[in-house]
C-alpha cells in the first residue's frame, strides 16, 4: 500500500492553495495523467451551515501508457478549516484516501499532503510501485506550477 506525505512551504496564501486543490474540475488543464474530470453532485454538508463544508462525488479518468482507468471519490472541502479530504468511492483501487491541510505562515503558506492507496489490479499496481514516489512528486509540483500561473509570484523550477 504506497502512502505519501509531503509539507511544502509555498509563496501564495494558504486560501489561494486551498481554492486551488479544491477547483477538481480543473486538474486535466495540469495535472499529469488525467485526462478528464466530472463533478458529479455537489452540496452543503448536512446542517447546511454557511462555510460549514461541502461534499462533492467527482470523476476523475487517469491515463497512464497503456492504462486508462475513471475513479470515483467523495471530496469533503472544509474552507474555514482549509483541509480537503479525499475518500475512493468506485473504480480500480481497493482504497484510496487523500488529506490536505492548508495554513498561512510568513511569507505565503504551508501546504501538507497525503495520499494512501492501493490498485485491485496486481500489474497496474506493481508498476505504480516503482514509480510511485517520483509520480506524487510530479503531482504536487503540477500544483505548485499552476499556482504561479494563477497567482503569478515565486515558484521556480
Amino acid at each position: 500500500m504506497p502512502t505519501h506525505s509531503e509539507t511544502k512551504r509555498l509563496p501564495y496564501s494558504a486560501q489561494q492553495m486551498y481554492d486551488l486543490v479544491a477547483d477538481v474540475g480543473s486538474y486535466p488543464k495540469f495535472l499529469p495523467w488525467n485526462a478528464a474530470a466530472r463533478i458529479r453532485t455537489r452540496h452543503p454538508i448536512d446542517g447546511g451551515v454557511k462555510g460549514a463544508g461541502e461534499v462533492m462525488e467527482a470523476d476523475l479518468v487517469i491515463s497512464f501508457k497503456v492504462f486508462r482507468e475513471r475513479f470515483t471519490s467523495r471530496v469533503t472541502l472544509w474552507p474555514e478549516a482549509l483541509k480537503i479530504d479525499t475518500e475512493y468511492l468506485d473504480g480500480p483501487f481497493r482504497h484510496m484516501r487523500s488529506n490536505w491541510a492548508f495554513r498561512d505562515i510568513s511569507g505565503g503558506c504551508e501546504v501538507d499532503f497525503f495520499v494512501d492507496f492501493e490498485f485491485r489490479n496486481a500489474l497496474l499496481q506493481s508498476i505504480i510501485g516503482v514509480v510511485f514516489n517520483d509520480a506524487m512528486h510530479r503531482v504536487v509540483r503540477a500544483f505548485e506550477r499552476r499556482a504561479a500561473e494563477l497567482y503569478g509570484k515565486g515558484w521556480e523550477a
